[in-house]
């Protein structure tokens, strides 16, 4: 029975070592908390870090490690410390974690931590593949893993991997600035689905895909040559039943069981009853806006002074990377912003801010989110933020105020909430002055359309539709591999060619035998494909057709030493091996006069682009363009040549990163038509990669083996990866035996 493999950085597990013994307990928050409840129903197991150095871990207690983490069906990967300080506090958290965060001046471009971080993905990829089974699903987890999908597949190219980032992506103008930008998104392309929060990180991804690795990207599908990856958004929610029955819990306790911090917290509520409580939770990370939320509530009380001793800031900050220099003068920087603020509004009876630098157990988190009439959370970049949910989830009333940076992932779900920009302190100012005067009957219609959609879409659900759609990938690859030519398929075309009496091959050129180029004078044939062709055209009975739309000229001269027909401007010029050129179509080029100056102007107004002219056609190539920019400006082309040309007996062909205009009845399909005519071939085949092929496949007989160079939609019968499988399919037939 297939399972489902998670690899996250760190085990949903804290192993501690106390007196020789080892204590084993579950993790609290983050994705640990996400995926416990799929993690523990499923049929899964879940690799990553133990939490311990190496070198911490006594040899006797190395096994027990291992032992303690598989009855939590968890596979533990070692790590020693140097690896933890290039890897993670590196490579993760000085330059992915700021970068993607958009904290470019934070971001550290290391070579060792770059190393390390291949080194220590590449371990938790073979951990994975130790334990792969052909049917498993992986799904891999955040920014520290970003190159791990791809070492999986690189052993395992069959296996439907997911990978899931919890961070934001930047956008291309930010990622570009990554010395390692084509690694990283190479790695992460290794995997079948890709997940992000919201739309705005997957269009992002897409960007940077698009514009680095110039992949083709349609809607939120990349094809690659041998697989199409699927990115998508999927909104991580919270375990909801939890949270909300522990706040129904929370006031059940009698007084004897309430925590400490919950006495103190009834202790000011009671004596100070018109007074608000506001709450102010994060793990301390440049990220959260911590000190900008200060000198807001500062601003907030300079400005509406009347609040004075009505309201305090309960502000809850989580150690965080403490050995890091950015979260250490963080660290002072608040400090100070909270003595200053209490030095200069505190009285007699008050204090504006009870600040707490720590952890705090479940229950007192659930003591603040149930006793503070407002929370404030104003990130100034944040992947989703969970507390958010979290404080919602727990009033039980329905009142209470959330009050959300726009930046936070989770704004965009949370619409009933008061969205705020993090960096405006007046508007922060005017929206805590709001929130103190709404009325209860407006908490609880906001709150319960809030909780209805929480409820609905929970962590549970998150992990349910990821995992859909990452088996829908797999249907998908099952449709596309009946068409792909395996060695079976192989076998039975070969054997048809052996057993064939005529023989005849045409060949698109351009991506089908070579490989583009960004200027198309540059893609000459190399020695090794001379020769193969040379090899082709010596079977017995067998012709060879190249059939192009490259101009006769230089189709011509990079041919005119290989005794093989040429057809050029995708049918309008037929050269005969040995013979000359010869019109084969009655076509005219007066119109081109009219037409230039329009794609001229495009031109001019699309940088990397030019206009190739050939006898009875016009090109206008955008390979060279921002991908973006050039895909927009050629539909622009596209309709206003249709318009343009329409009752001349003119048609737009939309080639690969072309469009080019030319006579209607000329395509490839009529002209190779022409050459099968008055003959009686009994092999017939056909390979090209783009749309001006599609004519020839439709129209080819039905007998016809027609191939596809890339996954892509098509008529063609089968598909090969790559313009390398293009030769070793065509050296097969050359070699015959």
């Amino acid at each position: 029975m297939s399972k489902t493999i998670i690899i996250s950085n760190r085990l949903p597990l804290q192993i501690n070592i106390e007196n020789d013994q080892l204590e084993v307990t579950p993790s609290v928050g983050g994705l640990a908390t996400g995926l416990k409840s799929f993690h523990k129903e499923g049929d899964s197991i879940w690799i990553g870090w133990s939490g311990m150095p190496e070198e911490e871990i006594p040899g006797h207690l190395i096994e027990d490690v291992k032992v303690k983490a598989k009855e939590e069906d968890c596979i533990a990967v070692n790590l020693t410390s140097e690896e933890i300080d290039g890897f993670y506090y590196g490579f993760s958290n000085r330059t992915v974690w700021p970068l993607f965060h958009y904290f470019m001046e934070y971001t550290e471009s290391d070579d060792w931590y770059w190393e390390t971080y291949k080194k220590v993905n590449q371990k938790y990829a073979e951990e994975v593949l130790k334990h792969y089974e052909e049917g498993d699903h992986i799904w891999v987890h955040d920014y520290q893993l970003l190159l791990v999908p791809n070492m999986i597949r690189e052993h395992a190219p069959d296996a439907i991997i997911g990978f899931f980032n919890h961070i934001p992506f930047p956008s291309y103008e930010v990622f570009r600035t990554l010395p390692w930008r084509e690694e990283v998104l190479e790695g992460v392309l290794g995997a079948d689905l890709i997940g992000f929060h919201t739309y705005d990180y997957e269009r992002h991804f897409l960007s940077s895909v698009s514009r680095i690795l110039r992949h083709q990207v349609d809607f939120n599908e990349i094809t690659l040559p041998d697989r199409i990856v699927k990115v998508d958004s999927f909104p991580m929610g919270i375990d909801y039943e939890k949270f909300e029955k522990a706040a129904l819990n929370h006031f059940k306790n009698t007084a004897e069981d309430k925590s400490e911090l919950q006495r103190r917290l009834d202790h000011h509520l009671k004596t100070t009853p018109d007074a608000k409580l506001i709450l102010s939770l994060d793990r301390l990370d440049y990220t959260k806006g911590i000190a900008n939320r200060l000198r807001a509530f500062e601003f907030f009380l300079d400005k509406y002074p009347e609040f004075i001793e009505k309201v305090r800031l309960v502000m809850l900050a989580v150690p965080s990377r403490s050995n890091v220099p950015q979260y250490q003068r963080l660290k002072r920087e608040i400090d100070e912003l909270v003595g200053r603020i209490n030095g200069k509004f505190s009285t007699v009876s008050w204090t504006p801010i009870w600040y707490f630098y720590r952890s705090m157990p479940f229950e007192n988190l659930v003591d603040l989110y149930t006793s503070c009439d407002i929370a404030l959370l104003t990130p100034i970049r944040d992947g989703m933020n969970l507390v958010a949910k979290e404080y919602i989830a727990t009033r039980t009333d329905h009142t209470g105020i959330l009050i959300l940076s726009e930046m936070a992932g989770a704004a965009h779900e949370m619409n009933e909430a008061l969205l705020i920009n993090p960096n405006n302190f007046d508007q922060i100012a005017r929206t805590l002055k709001q929130a103190f005067e709404m009325p209860k009957e407006e908490q609880i219609e906001r709150n319960k359309m809030l909780q209805k959609r929480l409820k609905r879409y929970s962590v549970e659900k998150w992990a349910q539709d990821f995992m859909k759609s990452l088996r829908n990938t797999e249907d998908n690859r099952q449709a596309f591999e009946a068409m792909r030519i395996t060695p079976n398929v192989l076998k039975d075309l070969k054997e048809r060619y052996n057993n064939a009496s005529n023989r005849i091959f045409f060949l698109d050129y351009d991506g089908t035998l070579v490989n583009f180029t960004d200027k198309p004078e540059n893609a000459r044939p190399d020695e090794e494909l001379k020769v193969l062709i040379s090899q082709l055209i010596k079977q017995e009975n067998t012709e060879v057709v190249l059939i192009s739309g490259r101009d006769k000229d230089t189709l011509g001269n990079w041919w005119e030493d290989t005794p093989i027909d040429l057809i050029s401007e995708h049918g309008t010029w037929l050269r005969k091996s040995n013979s000359d050129w010869q019109l084969s179509e009655n076509v005219k080029n007066d119109w081109m006069e009219a037409v230039r100056p329009v794609i001229e102007n495009f031109v001019d107004r699309t940088p990397g682009t030019f206009i190739e002219e050939k006898n009875y056609s016009l090109a206008w190539h955008f390979r060279k363009a921002d991908p973006q920019l050039g895909e927009r400006r050629a539909n622009e082309l596209s309709n206003v040549l249709k318009e343009l040309i329409s009752n001349r007996g003119l048609s737009v062909l939309e080639g690969n990163k072309v469009l080019e205009i030319k006579s209607s009845g000329v395509n490839k399909g009529k002209s190779a038509n022409k050459k099968l005519a008055g003959k009686n071939f009994d092999f017939i085949f056909a390979l090209g990669d783009d749309w001006t092929d599609e004519f020839m496949f439709k129209e080819l007989p039905d007998s016809a083996i027609t191939v596809k160079v890339g996954i892509k939609q098509t008529s063609a019968r089968y598909y090969v990866e790559d313009i390398r499988k293009v030769r070793a399919l065509l050296q097969s037939f050359a070699d015959k035996n």
